[in-house]
């Protein structure tokens, strides 16, 4: 993969691994974190319209992250040590991020969009607990799984004497492979 492909990709990789992280971190700073003073109404209101708004968009968005983060781990497999592990712990973090999503949000979804006032259950307050917990989980896992991805990419960047190089044409500077 040339080097200007391997910047594409990795610039993908990062506004794909942002959009994923800001729903979930918009989520969690904008309601998570009073949650537990909404009223039920309110509480299946808003569940309601967010499972709908968002199921769509993430099962697309979510594969597509992980997608992009193989390609830019495999582009980097021999560029660089540093770029490359970085890349692969921001692919596994999001993996981390999609398996709990998988395994416990989306599962509460489901049974979430499935009540309503009048069918609420006793207990609904202990599967909103749960679902938040995990939910607040794969927040700051999508962070750090961001910011993974985000080094692995900068660590990725030639040198600026590399740069300065290879804009006034030096051969030697142009056959050089990138190290970590």
């Amino acid at each position: 993969m040339s080097q200007r492909t391997l910047r594409i990709a990795q610039f993908t990789n990062v506004v794909l691994f942002a959009l994923v992280m800001g729903v979930f971190w918009g989520t969690w700073f904008s309601l998570s974190r009073s949650i537990a003073s909404i009223r039920p109404e309110t509480f299946l209101e808003v569940g309601h319209t967010m499972i709908g708004n968002l199921g769509t968009p993430m099962s697309i968005l979510m594969p597509a992250a992980l997608i992009s983060s193989a390609i830019v781990a495999v582009a980097l497999f021999r560029r660089g040590r540093a770029a490359f592990s970085l890349a692969i712990a921001g692919f596994l973090l999001m993996t981390g991020a999609l398996v709990i999503t998988l395994a416990v949000n989306v599962p509460i979804d489901y049974e979430i969009n499935q009540w309503t006032v009048s069918t609420l259950p006793d207990d609904w307050t202990a599967t909103r607990d749960r679902w938040e917990f995990y939910h607040g989980l794969r927040t700051f896992i999508s962070i750090a799984g961001l910011a993974c991805v985000v080094a692995s990419a900068l660590r990725a960047v030639p040198s600026l004497d590399f740069a300065r190089d290879v804009a006034s044409g030096s051969r030697a500077t142009q056959s050089r492979q990138l190290v970590s």
